[in-house]
């Protein structure tokens, strides 16, 4: 434990270091910019010690791996992202444990969430995602269908919609993933005054381990990174 707790607290301050370089090369603070830390590929040990080591905002891809951490973890101050795709029938268990989705692609899934959280009788923050490389293999609403989807949200009380989420394009080098977090940008920028009241679209969640330096140029707020903060750590 001192060693993965060592390795664990190195990493976590250099992938900080590279955060607040790249806000101060956007002319931002870097406390403008969240770090979610994404544990997928590791288990709960290893996310106990990361947050021993001072980062409490964690980022799981899929429920059923969130609710075993969760439950694993429930001793600890975590705040959880949900990441990854959510279907319908998984919403009811995972609501009650995140305090983000950063993955709403769909009406469907809107008016699946705003039910559970009415239930729950609380407000939950979304982002949606936003297929903005246009890759068939990827999950994600296409850009032209983001506005008229934003009027019908409008209506849902308990979801607060607080930004846009993408992920670069899955081949291609730095300056293709730049083109792709400033079309994001762009899109956020241009739907900003057209949106409906009481929808803000501050949050812009993109940039991973491979190009969130560049992803916070270009305007992220929030970055959400896994293997960069596990390198030298074995499972």
């Amino acid at each position: 434990m001192p060693d993965l707790l060592l390795r664990l607290k190195e990493n976590l301050q250099h992938v900080r270091q590279r955060i607040a370089a790249a806000a101060q090369r956007s002319g931002r603070r870097p406390e403008a910019v969240r770090l979610v830390a994404v544990t997928k590929y590791v288990g709960p040990e290893t996310v106990r010690a990361l947050v021993a080591a001072g980062c409490r905002e964690i980022g799981e891809s899929r429920p059923q791996q969130l609710w075993q951490k969760a439950e694993a973890l429930a001793d600890l101050p975590i705040t959880w992202h949900l990441v990854g795709h959510l279907q319908r029938n998984k919403v009811r268990r995972t609501l009650p444990l995140i305090s983000m989705i950063h993955s709403l692609d769909s009406l469907r899934l809107a008016e699946a969430l705003e039910e559970a959280a009415e239930a729950l009788d609380r407000r939950l923050p979304v982002l949606l995602e936003i297929n903005i490389s246009g890759e068939a293999a990827k999950t994600g609403l296409q850009s032209d269908v983001v506005e008229p989807l934003l009027v019908k949200l409008a209506d849902c009380r308990h979801l607060e919609v607080r930004g846009l989420m993408a992920m670069a394009a899955l081949e291609g080098g730095p300056e293709e993933a730049r083109r792709d977090f400033a079309a994001l940008r762009a899109l956020r920028d241009r739907l900003r005054p057209r949106c409906p009241e009481g929808i803000v679209l501050e949050e812009l969640s993109m940039g991973m381990s491979g190009d969130y330096e560049i992803a916070i140029e270009e305007g992220a707020t929030m970055v959400r990174v896994g293997s960069a903060l596990f390198e030298g750590i074995e499972e």
